[in-house]
């Protein structure tokens, strides 16, 4: 395979990488503390044996180098619901979540009370307080969230809300759509509000143009690839004719 089709494949590669992350940017909108993700590229030179002291120096070969994604950790819009158990904290700020995997950490505080009256995420998993997991009788009512995520019902004082921080969030390791594991958590004194969500923050119209783009610019790579290998046809078929 000639160098412009590998370097052509590698574009495509990139491409299609990069059309799944804004997918799943899309797909996840709705998802309540969802941060999206960034692709990042760069430019990769392929180590060749090189004859750059003639007067017709080698040319280097480049090509695209998929190094992974990025999660933009910005805030979402804040939208007040008015559910008791619907929570937001300070920004930089993560919610400790008990998983069999270990602690896990979210913005998202869509939470809820199972039937084993537990303060859970939407999944199922258990919210931790600063003692461990928060749970209520069925017949408490009254549930109240203070600033500094002291819980209380009608049955009194139930615990208070864990919240962590971390000094290089990027080294967080995504862990389905909203839950992140890492180590080095700083325990946080953050501020809570009950009663509000924070949304993803995808830019759905910055997501949906990415995408026109990504799709136009794999198209027209294709279809340059394809006049290539025409092209190249052309000349063998030329070429191999032998004249009477």
């Amino acid at each position: 395979m000639e160098n412009a089709e590998l370097i052509g494949l590698s574009r495509q590669t990139a491409l299609r990488r990069q059309l799944d992350v804004v997918a799943n940017n899309l797909a996840n909108i709705s998802t309540s503390g969802y941060k999206a993700e960034r692709s990042q590229f760069a430019e990769y030179i392929m180590p060749t044996a090189e004859a750059s002291s003639f007067q017709m120096a080698d040319r280097s070969v480049s090509y695209v180098w998929d190094r992974g994604t990025v999660t933009d950790f910005n805030p979402g819009a804040v939208t007040l619901t008015g559910n008791p158990l619907d929570v937001t904290l300070r920004e930089g700020d993560f919610f400790v979540i008990d998983t069999p995997a270990g602690e896990r950490y979210t913005r998202n505080g869509a939470f809820q009370i199972n039937s084993e009256g537990l303060l859970t995420t939407s999944e199922g998993m258990a919210v931790q307080g600063e003692g461990g997991s928060i749970s209520f009788a069925p017949a408490e009512v009254d549930i109240t969230i203070s600033a500094d995520g002291t819980i209380s019902s009608s049955a009194g004082l139930k615990g208070k809300l864990q919240a962590v921080s971390f000094e290089s969030p990027q080294l967080l390791t995504r862990e389905g759509a909203s839950l992140f594991a890492g180590e080095n958590a700083n325990p946080a004194q953050s501020t809570f509000t009950q009663g509000a969500l924070e949304g993803s923050n995808v830019q759905g119209v910055t997501e949906i143009t990415d995408m026109i783009e990504i799709s136009r610019a794999y198209q027209s790579l294709s279809n340059m690839l394809k006049r290539m290998d025409d092209l190249r046809q052309s000349a063998v078929q030329k070429l191999g004719r032998i004249d009477a």
